[in-house]
């Protein structure tokens, strides 16, 4: 049995004994019950000459494989979100390149391969010359970007329309000229502030159920150009009660980190499709918990999903914008890419204490894949940052 030492908030060092991995049975996208998407993160060149807070490096054959990787699991890949650092050093550029490569491998890999992916306004800065025309030509150009890449598009929340709107009516201004304009249905991104605490009164209310009316009121408006809305508010009560109250025709994606599983599964009501970050940290426990699900076997769903859910509640614990880290961090632990460098240096904003608990919580979950590899990479982090 593989065993290391751990450092614990009581300021000890405690011997961790882990468990052995779980046997997840991978599913085909075909064969879910629900469309699920898992967030992408990317991975950093580490042996890039750049300046990690100013500059992009992406090491281009680790990121496609995790995509692969994803794809095999029946997942679909939201590209180029927040979970890929999209304003958190990833830039625009960088991220269209991201895109187009990711479109052309999944149209390569075929019909199984479901991708949509993030436009914003990410290379506007917000600042106070800045109009709703500019937000709006700054939509348009990331928009047209990914329709020529093949992509379906995810409408990303705007730092600049957050910071220049004076109310409601000024959303629906901005939205209804872009929505006008795609080629197909769209998927709306509700991103909370606890994930960037830029977007605080998004949709003209800070206030989240006015902020809910007046994004309900755009989305009946314009229902025939949208395919769904991504609500990331990490409550399930004002999911389900926005859920709804959707046209027939919008689905609902949940972005709840914390109450995924019941929100997926549904009530008599209606049920969430899935896009998530942690689902780029726990692919394998998804997709067979889906798979569950598919063969009425909820109580496997429940049972491959609950040990899941403290790991994602940890990973995505307030500053919930630093959530990124720990899902690099899974990746690296499972062998997904060779080191624990990221994009914008930020591998740092999580403690070290914060990393020996998800350890625990990821292998709790049956989620280390190769116990005596995960050791070995936690013991490298742990030496580096002074625990030997």
């Amino acid at each position: 049995m593989t065993a290391i030492d751990l450092p614990t908030t009581e300021g000890r060092i405690e011997s961790y004994a882990l468990s052995k991995p779980l046997d997840f049975a991978p599913a085909s996208a075909d064969a879910l019950p629900r469309i699920a998407y898992a967030a992408a993160h990317v991975v950093a060149d580490p042996l890039a000459d750049t300046d990690p807070w100013l500059d992009t490096a992406l090491d281009w054959e680790a990121t496609l494989a995790y995509r692969e990787h994803l794809w095999s699991l029946g997942l679909g890949v939201a590209e180029a979100m927040d979970t890929a650092q999209r304003g958190m050093g990833l830039d625009w550029p960088t991220s269209l390149e991201l895109i187009e490569r990711s479109v052309a491998a999944a149209k390569a890999r075929g019909a199984g391969a479901l991708i949509a992916c993030g436009a914003g306004t990410d290379h506007l800065a917000p600042g106070p010359d800045v109009t709703l025309d500019d937000v709006i030509r700054a939509y348009e150009e990331q928009c047209a970007a990914v329709e020529a890449a093949g992509g379906r598009i995810i409408l990303m929340a705007s730092r600049a329309l957050a910071a220049c709107a004076r109310g409601p009516a000024d959303y629906e201004t901005v939205y209804a000229r872009i929505l006008s304009q795609v080629k197909e249905p769209v998927l709306i991104h509700w991103l909370g502030a606890m994930f960037d605490p830029a977007l605080e009164g998004y949709w003209g209310d800070r206030d989240p159920m006015a902020a809910m009316e007046a994004c309900l009121a755009i989305l009946a408006d314009h229902a025939d150009k949208i395919d769904g809305i991504k609500i990331s508010l990490l409550d399930d009560a004002k999911e389900i009660a926005m859920r709804r109250r959707l046209p027939a025709s919008v689905r609902m994606y949940t972005g709840d980190d914390f109450n995924y599983p019941t929100l997926i599964a549904g009530d008599e009501e209606g049920f969430s499709h899935a896009l998530l970050g942690i689902f780029d940290a726990i692919a394998p426990a998804a997709s067979a918990a889906l798979l569950a699900m598919a063969r009425q076997d909820m109580a496997g769903y429940v049972r491959i999903f609950e040990p899941t859910v403290p790991l994602s509640r940890h990973i995505f614990r307030a500053p919930t914008r630093f959530y990124k880290t720990g899902v690099v961090f899974m990746a690296y632990l499972n062998g997904h890419q060779d080191h624990f460098t990221m994009v914008g240096g930020q591998e740092s904003t999580r403690s070290t204490l914060h990393l020996a608990e998800l350890f625990r919580l990821a292998d709790r979950a049956g989620l280390l894949r190769d116990p005596d590899r995960a050791a070995a990479r936690m013991r490298a982090v742990l030496a580096v940052r002074g625990i030997a």
